[in-house]
């Protein structure tokens, strides 16, 4: 069985949080590999590491701070995941996915995700931004769901439809928002797979055939839960590295690959979630 907390597991770590900060967030921001630096910009922080929260995992990787931010960002009350947790690091998808169940039980309404990821489809270049229109989950179909185990009614039912787990209505706005700044915004399908070796060349040959146009190792079990929850969910890929197709190349893509590109990525990045935080604050009531 996966790693099973309780309601009062979840409800603790909330009740934790709420007791160190008075923001109450609407909006949840997961920031993947080296795409960290966003949550400096939040205002009125309250920083608070993972290690003090129950229950809370920590983040192993490199480029992920292992902090929650709460504060506001371009008009937004939010609660910011700098780094996140991956099954690779030996956590259950319980403990990937507990703190969206927490900000789900802090009254986040919205979640907003991003990732590094290798680029599948031949049109992207490293530093493109996809906007994550449906994924191939290759853990869930392993056997590994964040929803296995007993099912809590307080955050969805048993058995929940994923057609639209990437919101509509939130696409489009990141779409109009990306327009209006000048900023290419792909789109396409992800790829979860469980890490941490990269793909061999035949796999990725594999996963283009597949319909995938992106590849990483998170974002989708977040997403699972999220939806569940019943969180709208906008999730962008940062294509970081391009995935290697041929059997006899010596590139060989590595995590610093991933982390340098960061700095191509980052203002873009910022500039397109700003635009989108600063829509959804005009928005709110």
């Amino acid at each position: 069985m996966e790693t099973a907390f309780t309601l009062a597991d979840y409800d603790r770590a909330a009740d934790f949080i709420r007791q160190r900060s008075p923001h109450r967030p609407r909006l949840g921001l997961i920031l993947g590999s080296g795409l960290s630096g966003l949550a400096e910009q939040v205002e009125e922080a309250d920083i608070l590491p993972y290690g003090e929260i129950p229950h809370f995992p920590q983040s192993t990787v490199a480029g992920h701070a292992g902090r929650l931010v709460l504060g506001k960002l371009a008009g937004m009350s939010v609660c910011v995941m700098q780094g996140r947790f991956h099954y690779y690091e030996g956590y259950s998808l319980q403990q990937v996915t507990l703190p969206v169940r927490v900000m789900a039980r802090l009254g986040v309404e919205t979640l907003i995700i991003t990732n590094a990821a290798g680029g599948l489809n031949p049109a992207f270049a490293v530093g493109d931004l996809m906007l994550i229109e449906d994924h191939i989950n290759f853990l869930g179909m392993a056997g590994h769901n964040p929803l296995r185990g007993p099912n809590l009614e307080a955050f969805g039912t048993r058995f929940p439809a994923l057609n639209n787990a990437y919101s509509r209505s939130l696409r489009e706005l990141a779409q109009a928002v990306a327009a209006e700044r000048g900023l290419t915004l792909r789109r396409g399908v992800y790829v979860a797979v469980a890490g941490p070796n990269f793909e061999t060349p035949a796999e990725i040959r594999f996963l283009r055939q597949a319909g995938g146009d992106a590849v990483g190792m998170s974002t989708v079990p977040e997403v699972i839960v999220a939806h569940h929850a019943g969180m709208r969910v906008l999730a962008i890929s940062t294509i970081t590295n391009l995935a290697i197709a041929e059997p006899d190349s010596d590139h060989a893509p590595t995590h610093e690959e991933v982390m340098d590109a960061g700095t191509i990525i980052v203002p873009r990045l910022t500039r397109l979630l700003l635009g989108i935080l600063e829509r959804l604050a005009g928005e709110s009531p």
